[in-house]
């Protein structure tokens, strides 16, 4: 592809990321109606508490996919393969996209994006997720101090959730190049991917508004789909997704 066609494709992507984000905004209008279906005899819609699962969930995966969509943006200057490129293009749109739908609501609910004195993950194991799948999660470590949870997440080095990269790692990331930035990108977006996952399907568990949980159904079936994409990338490169992490400390 010419240099100047593939900065066009890449300007168009960002121009749709944009309008994805206003698109979005338009969806949230969905959630005032469904965030309380058990009330609908009440004159006006209730919103979810600041400390619910369902803002917990739309802070911390707004976080983490603003993680992912910087990631995609970082390959794209260091490798010329157009299917890698072509997979960062989708994975920066569509979490982008969700990304506004998620902050959207927030707005919508007149919550803060970041609360104070809650920590990421809280809403998991406070909802009794942690014995679901957390424990197997990137990360997942005991939480000294927090009584009735068998584990959290230790940030460390930038990486606040289970599957977000470190500050390091991303430093890696932004000086390789070619096949070597191809192939930690995409262990890289696999770490990141199986957090993700495991959030959202905490959220589909314990959120009450339904068209949060759809779009939380909907993020692990696509990021299952892309998981299985990578695999098949990363073997055609002689490489493999990276073995789980049982800790918080960078590898």
């Amino acid at each position: 592809m010419p240099e100047r066609t593939r900065r066009t494709w890449w300007a168009a992507g960002s121009a749709v990321v944009i309008a994805l984000l206003f698109a979005g905004a338009a969806s949230v209008a969905a959630a005032r109606d469904e965030g309380a279906d058990h009330h609908t005899a009440a004159p006006a819609a209730q919103s979810p508490a600041t400390d619910s699962a369902d803002a917990g969930f739309a802070r911390d995966m707004a976080v983490h996919h603003q993680q992912a969509v910087e990631m995609s943006f970082i390959v794209r200057d260091r490798t010329q393969d157009e299917d890698v490129r072509r997979l960062a293009y989708d994975i920066a749109n569509t979490q982008a996209n969700q990304r506004g739908m998620l902050l959207g609501w927030l707005d919508l609910w007149e919550l803060p994006k970041a609360a104070a004195g809650q920590e990421p993950m809280a809403w998991m194991t406070a909802g009794g997720h942690a014995g679901h799948d957390m424990a197997g999660m990137p990360g997942m470590t005991a939480m000294p101090g927090t009584a009735g949870t068998d584990g959290g997440y230790k940030a460390h080095d930038g990486s606040l959730m289970p599957g977000m990269a470190t500050r390091t790692e991303l430093g890696r990331l932004r000086g390789a190049s070619g096949r070597q930035a191809e192939i930690l990108y995409l262990q890289l977006m696999t770490d990141h991917h199986k957090g993700g996952i495991d959030m959202a399907r905490g959220c589909a568990d314990l959120c009450g508004v339904k068209a949060e949980k759809r779009l939380a159904r909907g993020m692990v079936a696509g990021q299952q789909s892309e998981l299985e994409a990578m695999a098949g990338m990363l073997a055609e490169r002689g490489a493999a997704p990276r073995p789980g992490k049982t800790s918080g400390k960078t590898s």
